[in-house]
């Protein structure tokens, strides 16, 4: 918007010009308005001001009333979804068969109120630029793996959590807790993950970081003799790996997560199991649209994700005017690329 001074000054030239014996057009094509600009400035016989940001504007036909404005806060401030974002309350209210707004909506409603803030202790990712390497089109076909410490009763103390997820599906398929960092836990664990998924005669490429307990021979043998291929990570690049990584950073910042530290082995094995068993059945995955690892895993996520899609459909035809375009889509996430160069990057989200 033009401030009143500079109107009044370029109204001046125009005039200043006009006097000249200037046509209306040459003048206000030079400062760069029309004619009819010129003359709405001058209808009253003298420069007024900008009238918009005082006009009266007709509310939308299609906009939420009060009440449904009162729903979305209602639900936003419930126990169940106080600590999570429009993201994951939008999902789960429709698996219940609730369609309150979008999440956009959610997140408009919610700023005008006053509750816009990050629901969480985790700061915004950024997203991570590495190569490419491999691709998982199914379950138990690329898993990754790491070791990530785990604070204990004393300040310099610490347990480790031995952990392996499928790229695919994002379920933790294995994971221990030990009080010590040797290949003979990692050798362990990655065997009896084999045997527990069933994956003997099935090959797997198992995606680690450059750690000494993930390429000790004693690990190099017994992924030759089980028929798994290994791949690593860069030397000194830490995000090649950032599938577990963001998982990890899901497990210490959920609120749950003792922040004083694990009193003994046992409390932290007792936690784990809690927060795995939570993560896999419970926790709706943003990389994977919305359902669960273990949904995901079991090939259950088309069903649900149908179902959104129909109750999405159903909402548009009852109100079509809440919507521009289409509705928000609730396809399947399908191949999922391991650290994917950037024309790749449109098929997978990385996110915990």
């Amino acid at each position: 918007m033009i401030s009143i001074p500079d109107r009044r000054k370029a109204v001046d030239l125009i005039d200043e010009a006009r006097a000249a014996g200037a046509r209306l057009k040459p003048p206000c094509h030079l400062l760069g308005l029309t004619p009819r600009t010129y003359q709405r400035w001058t209808r009253e016989g003298n420069v007024g001001q900008d009238g918009r940001p005082d006009a009266l504007r007709p509310r939308p036909r299609h906009a939420l009333s009060g009440s449904e404005r009162q729903e979305v806060l209602d639900a936003c401030n419930t126990e169940e979804f106080a600590s999570l974002p429009p993201g994951q309350i939008v999902p789960k209210l429709a698996d219940k068969g609730i369609y309150l707004a979008s999440e956009a909506t959610f997140y408009r409603v919610l700023r005008a109120a006053g509750q816009q803030n990050h629901r969480g202790r985790a700061k915004a990712p950024r997203p991570p630029k590495p190569p490419s390497t491999h691709a998982a089109g199914g379950p138990n076909e690329v898993w990754c793996w790491d070791i990530t410490w785990l604070p204990g009763p004393v300040r310099g103390m610490f347990f480790y959590l031995y952990l392996i997820m499928d790229l695919y599906s994002r379920e933790i398929v294995g994971w221990e807790v030990h009080d010590g960092e040797n290949s003979t836990y990692a050798s362990e664990l990655v065997e009896r993950t084999v045997l527990a998924e069933g994956c003997i005669d099935q090959p797997i490429v198992l995606h680690g970081d450059n750690g000494s307990p993930l390429k000790a021979e004693t690990v190099q043998v017994m992924l030759e003799r089980l028929g798994v291929t290994p791949s690593y990570s860069r030397p000194r690049v830490s995000d090649d790996n950032a599938f577990v990584e963001s998982l990890f950073r899901t497990c210490k910042y959920v609120p749950s997560f003792p922040r004083k530290g694990f009193a003994t082995l046992t409390a932290a094995r007792e936690w784990v199991t809690r927060f795995v068993s939570w993560y896999n059945h419970e926790h709706q995955h943003s990389g994977i649209n919305f359902v669960t690892p273990h949904e995901r895993h079991s090939g259950l996520d088309h069903a649900i994700l149908a179902k959104r899609q129909n109750l999405y459909d159903n909402m548009k035809k009852e109100h079509p005017g809440r919507w521009s375009g289409d509705t928000r889509n609730w396809a399947p996430i399908g191949k999922v690329w391991l650290n994917p160069e950037r024309e790749k990057t449109g098929e997978v989200r990385i996110a915990a």
